[in-house]
């Protein structure tokens, strides 16, 4: 439990550069308190003892205004910054190396049984905002983009923008070389499928006002 309390700790230096100090972040960081809670609410569930950890994850919810269902099963090195208005549903599935911002819900949708919550790999980054809805799976080493909303599955290596999320795959990575265990931060940095569709429009429209002038051009000298 210690070594998983230091991990936790460090988790927080290595993504936010406003911790300071280590009892900073024991005090005053609710993403770390979240999930300390979480994970002693998720021992109770475990082992049937569901009304105690409800009532933990209630106190939690109370004190850092994150709300994380005692089932929701969680990675290690999980970090939400600033975290107000996080929500994880019961069967949401996180892995390693994954950070949330502010307003993110892995929520779910209709009222079935059984598995109704997202899955997430690891490497992962949700924008402040965004919402992943359903049974839909996210895959390693992708990027939320802030306020999309994803509804459908998400490959691997990916950028999802935009309502309904659009998923952009990002250039192949090197596995051999890459370090996973570094989460790419940069969620602000994202493409825009509908400009680039717009540009590759216009150049379209240029390109053919280019040839209509030439054949205009062509048909006034016959003709004159």
């Amino acid at each position: 439990m210690f070594d998983i309390i230091k991990e936790d700790i460090k988790t927080v230096f290595e993504r936010d550069p406003a911790a300071k100090s280590v009892i900073e972040v024991i005090l005053c960081y609710p993403g770390f308190h979240a999930i300390l809670l979480h994970r002693l609410a998720h021992v109770f569930y475990r082992h049937n003892l569901t009304l105690i950890a409800r009532i933990i994850s209630q106190i939690n919810r109370f004190f850092t205004g994150i709300e994380i269902h005692p089932g929701a099963k969680i990675g290690k090195r999980f970090f939400i910054d600033h975290g107000m208005g996080v929500v994880i549903g019961e069967t949401a599935e996180i892995g390693d190396d994954v950070t949330l911002y502010q307003g993110v819900t892995l929520g779910g949708t209709g009222k079935e049984k059984g598995k109704r919550h997202p899955t997430l790999g690891s490497n992962i980054v949700v924008g402040a905002g965004a919402k992943v809805l359903g049974p839909v799976t996210i895959g390693d080493n992708s990027k939320i983009g802030a306020g999309a909303v994803v509804l459908k599955n998400v490959p691997p290596n990916s950028t999802v923008v935009g309502v309904p999320g659009k998923a952009v795959v990002r250039e192949k990575i090197n596995f051999a070389e890459a370090d996973f265990t570094k989460v790419d931060l940069n969620h602000h940095l994202l493409p825009d499928p509908v400009a680039d569709m717009m540009k590759s429009l216009q150049k379209k429209i240029e390109t053919l006002e280019m040839r209509i002038a030439f054949l205009e051009k062509e048909l006034n000298s016959k003709t004159g």
